[in-house]
């Protein structure tokens, strides 16, 4: 599956943005879906993830009630919906997908295909 990552912007703190993942190549919706990031000179992280069907989400404690991670799997398209944006989370932002042994659970490793990444600046 190839995944294609866009959204990203600068936008102040407190702001809020949507990233958008679309997914071409194989059906998608097989595919457990997450988001991670990567800041300047740190590793890439978990920022969210969500079962195949939609039903299960889960969230790195440091993003937890600020995004909400959605799918459409109509449309192949995973969401990223960030909130209450802080400097500390400017970073590059990946959606990535994985096969799933469960239909109802996320996952926030194991991770197989990326996509190219989106950049999102947050001023203070």
């Amino acid at each position: 599956v190839q995944l294609q990552a866009y959204g990203g912007g600068l936008v102040q703190a407190g702001g809020s943005l949507r990233l958008s993942c679309a997914a071409s190549g194989r059906t998608s919706s097989n595919y457990a879906m997450g988001w991670f990031r990567q800041a300047p000179g740190k590793e890439r992280e978990f920022v969210a993830g969500i079962s195949v069907n939609g039903r299960s989400t889960g969230y790195a404690d440091s993003v937890k009630g600020r995004f909400t991670i959605t799918r459409d799997n109509a449309k192949n398209t995973v969401y990223l919906q960030t909130s209450s944006l802080k400097p500390e989370d400017t970073a590059v932002y990946y959606c990535a997908a994985r096969t799933a042994i469960f239909i109802g659970h996320y996952y926030s490793t194991g991770y197989t295909s990326w996509g190219q990444g989106t950049q999102v600046t947050v001023s203070s």
